[in-house]
């Protein structure tokens, strides 16, 4: 899941925007570790920051451009691009796995949330394409059609940040969704606790990060991420076939 690089402007780094994509990386990086070592299983709480802040980067690296810019092809090509290059080694690392890759749910938000930010004709026609791709491919896309949506919800938020901060918390907690988890959940099971409670809160902690006053002092995320993405489950397979 690799933060969405802008490539939408020359304007100025954001050091939060920065500092949101690190935080991003590093809690999928902990999420996968579950895959090599099954006891570290509770990795999957810090985990459920990853998607919300990649979702938060795209909104934010939108929020950015000028008006009127049509939809960054360049973007979207690198979200395609690294999804097919990305879905052998997330087989090889994740077993049997019910959906594809993150990066065709983040491809359809990036579409989503540029016609919300840029509502034009063509723009909207494009996204009407990608809610009806999102709806029929639900069940094979990660997080679903609520994933699809999130980057969607994070403009809304940080466009109106007082009045529509409960969409992007809806819709995190509704992408994450297990009728397992979260009926234990409701009988105080304190693992599903917190693993509900880290999705609600995610969205809130990116917002407040990327708002909030001051210098931040972080290293930039270049392009490198993209190819972190397949890379990284190609390392953690080899490693777990070391250990096995």
């Amino acid at each position: 899941m690799p933060p969405p690089i802008s490539v939408l402007s020359a304007a100025p780094r954001d050091a939060a925007l920065d500092l949101i994509k690190w935080l991003a990386l590093l809690s999928m990086l902990l999420d996968h570790l579950r895959y090599v070592w099954p006891q570290l299983y509770w990795l999957y709480v810090p985990g459920r920051l990853a998607f919300p802040l990649f979702c938060l980067a795209i909104a934010a690296n939108l929020r950015r451009q000028a008006p009127g810019r049509p939809l960054p092809l360049r973007y979207l090509g690198l979200l395609l691009g690294f999804a097919l290059l990305s879905e052998g080694p997330y087989r090889l690392l994740v077993p049997a796995p019910q959906v594809l890759n993150i990066l065709p749910t983040l491809a359809l938000g990036l579409i989503l949330a540029h016609a919300l930010e840029q509502p034009r004709g063509g723009a909207r026609g494009l996204a009407a394409g990608a809610l009806v791709l999102a709806v029929l491919g639900h069940p094979w896309l990660m997080f679903g059609a609520a994933g699809a949506l999130l980057p969607a919800a994070f403009v809304l938020a940080l466009r109106e940040p007082r009045r529509a901060w409960p969409w992007p918390v809806a819709l995190c907690l509704l992408a994450n969704y297990s009728q397992p988890l979260y009926g234990q959940a409701l009988h105080g099971e304190a693992f599903a606790l917190a693993v509900v409670f880290s999705c609600g809160l995610a969205p809130l902690v990116g917002i407040r990060l990327l708002r909030a006053p001051g210098r931040w002092s972080v290293a930039p995320v270049g392009r490198w991420a993209y190819g972190f993405y397949p890379v990284h489950f190609l390392i953690l397979a080899l490693l777990r076939e070391h250990l096995a």
